[in-house]
Formats: structure tokens, sequence, C-alpha cells
């Protein structure tokens, strides 16, 4: 029952936000009562704290084999962002805005493992696209890993974005393609080219 609790729990907070589930909402939805649930999370708090960390683990998990699989360096990134997306539901209610205002210490630590995560899977990207020679030789790996991270996670501010300006996926893919074209050569720019028509057919 835990697991089934944090499951629906994770579905819902990503649909419909971290704030705006309250703990009637999942017993309702999986027609069990609060108690159940408390007898297994002792607040809403601990849930989200536990949603999170599964999610993040769950995520962690699927980038990593996706790097396990050799790709071409701009292909991987692309792979990853399209694995992402695939189960953040596209953050439709922004989950990361309302975890950041409501949840600011859950927050800050998932940010953490995220950024130690994301950092050593970038870096080692920018280092074989070098090697490779389709990303430029003079790169500073330390400066594109730390500047890719904070874009990824600035898109993700409905402040700054709002989603009816900018929706999320085509935001996502726009920012994909910015990062890529500031450090490719100009045969990594085929490749870059020759994939994103063939994902447009």
């Amino acid at each position: 029952m835990k697991e089934k609790v944090l499951d629906k729990a994770t579905e819902m907070f990503l649909t419909l936000g971290f704030k705006s589930v309250t703990m009637d909402d999942l017993a309702h939805e999986m027609g069990i009562s609060k108690k159940t649930i408390y007898a297994h999370y002792e607040n809403k708090t601990k849930l989200v704290e536990e949603c999170t960390l599964q999610l993040f683990c769950f995520i962690s998990t699927g980038i990593d084999a996706i790097c396990t699989l050799q790709k071409n360096p701009i292909e991987e990134l692309l792979e990853i962002k399209k694995f992402v997306m695939q189960h953040l539901k596209d953050e439709k209610s922004s989950p990361q805005y309302q975890l950041q205002k409501y949840y600011p210490k859950i927050y800050a630590s998932l940010r953490s493992k995220q950024y130690d995560a994301m950092r050593s899977c970038v870096i080692n990207n920018i280092k074989k696209g070098i090697n490779l020679g389709i990303y430029r030789p003079n790169l500073n790996v330390e400066f594109v890993s730390r500047i890719y991270f904070t874009g990824v996670t600035s898109i993700k501010d409905f402040s700054l974005f709002p989603p009816d300006l900018f929706p999320v996926n085509k935001l996502q893919d726009e920012y994909l393609e910015y990062h890529l074209r500031g450090i490719i050569t100009p045969e990594g720019r085929k490749i870059l080219n020759e994939l994103i028509n063939s994902n447009q057919e």
C-alpha cells in the first residue's frame, strides 16, 4: 500500500502540482481513508519528499541507461530530453515552481542532487563530443556544464517563461538546440540538422 500511495501521489503532484493536491484529494482518488495514508507517511511534507526522491532516482537511472548506449553526444542529449519529458508529464502544472515556493528545503536538496547527477553526465557528454570533433575543441568544459544545468532548471520557472508564451515541449526543444548550436563544430551541425529533420518527419 505504501508504494501504491507513493505512485499515485507522484502522478497527481506532477499533473496538478505539489501545493494543489491535498491528502483528502489523494485519499478520494485512491478510494482509501486519510488514516491509511498517514499510517505510511506522517504528513504531506514527508510524502512530497519521498515522491521527489523516488522520481529523481527513476529519472537518474534512466539517464544513466541512455548514457551507456554509447550514442553520439548530440543524439544522447536529444534522447535524454525526450526521456525526461515523457516522465515529467510535460510539467503543465509547474511542479518545480510549486516545490520551490512551498517546500524550499526539499527543493534545495533535490536541486543539489540533480546538479551532482547531471554534472558528470554533461561533462562526459562534452568531452566525448570534443574527442569526436563534433563539439568545439576550445570549450571550457566546467563553464558549459554549469551554464547548461542553469538553463535547464531556469526554463522551468513559469514566472520567467509563462507557458502561454512558451509551451513546455517547444521550450525544451528550443533550449537544447540553443545549447548545442553554441558548442558544435560544422561536422556537429550536420548531425544536429539531420536529427532535427528526422524528428520532424
